[in-house]
């Protein structure tokens, strides 16, 4: 699913479906899709926590980057007549992933992939009364990434995907539902910690570590000011009450996190001197935990 508790239309969201999509996919999945999705509105702050040897530590951390993927502009789905969102903001950096499921069918054929992300890029906009879509990137079951919300694929694009954790933060969308039992497509999986690898490269973060986010809005899991303490690659449900990306992707994350660090160029997981995976989110100061959630 989405991110979190939506923006209105000065500051942006997610949702899903809605819009009459080509290739026969139909009305009825895409308008659950929406419903579905948890919106986001804009977050918080991170820094990276993690680290591995001694060797690793001293190793300059521009030294740990990764090649960017091919990405599809968001020109080759957006339709020419859409209005031009408004000005985009920028954070300083990106030090955290999270990533989500559209919660929308999983039958669909790849080369239908444009149209399927105008529809949910239909119900954000039209049906949520969101300027732009929320998520950063999309990726499909063939492994193709796609640009998502607009402002420049190598920015720092502060996004509408994780409600309270949207400032320095990426949200990557999985086309499809995956939840318990649903296979993940490998080429899915492999674009997602290409993506990641490359994206927290940029800023030396370590996709095996954790970062330091404040929560922006109450309605995440954490009360707005709050310190957590959440994987560097989290799923949507470290923020917010949900229970996307699904138990079936949310299962992947750790192998997505070993791969993207691999790629980075980092030593694997089991040689390191002290491990940096996280699984459970942290508090870290002012505030509890949140359990509330919901559409806003």
């Amino acid at each position: 699913m989405g991110g979190a508790g939506g923006a209105r239309r000065a500051t942006g969201s997610v949702g899903g479906a809605g819009g009459a999509l080509r290739a026969g996919l139909g009305w009825l999945p895409w308008v659950l899709a929406v419903v579905g999705l948890v919106l986001c509105v804009p977050g918080a702050v991170g820094d990276r926590e993690g680290t591995g040897p001694r060797a690793e530590r001293e190793r300059p951390a521009a030294a740990y980057t990764a090649p960017r993927p091919v990405i599809v502009p968001r020109e080759r789905w957006a339709e020419r007549s859409a209005p031009r969102p408004p000005p985009p903001r920028y954070a300083d950096r990106v030090v955290a992933v999270f990533v989500h499921h559209t919660d929308s069918p999983n039958a669909y054929d790849c080369a239908d992939v444009p149209a399927i992300i105008r529809g949910l890029y239909t119900g954000q906009t039209e049906l949520q009364h969101w300027d732009d879509i929320g998520y950063n990137f999309l990726v499909d079951r063939c492994g193709t990434i796609y640009e998502g919300r607009a402002g420049g694929i190598e920015r720092a694009v502060v996004g509408a995907h994780t409600q309270g954790f949207n400032l320095r933060t990426v949200g990557i969308a999985a086309i499809g539902t995956f939840t318990e039992g649903v296979p993940v497509p490998r080429a899915l999986t492999e674009a997602v910690a290409a993506l990641t690898a490359w994206k927290l490269g940029l800023s030396g973060i370590d996709p095996r570590g954790t970062a330091r986010l404040i929560s922006s809005n109450g309605l995440s899991r954490y009360a707005a000011g709050t310190t957590a303490l959440l994987p560097a690659v989290a799923g949507h449900n470290a923020g917010f009450h949900t229970s996307c990306p699904g138990a079936a992707l949310k299962a992947r994350l750790p192998a997505i996190r070993e791969a993207a660090a691999r790629l980075q160029g980092r030593i694997p997981q089991s040689h390191r001197s002290r491990l940096t995976a996280f699984s459970e989110p942290r508090i870290l100061r002012s505030g509890h935990s949140r359990t509330g959630g919901g559409e806003t």
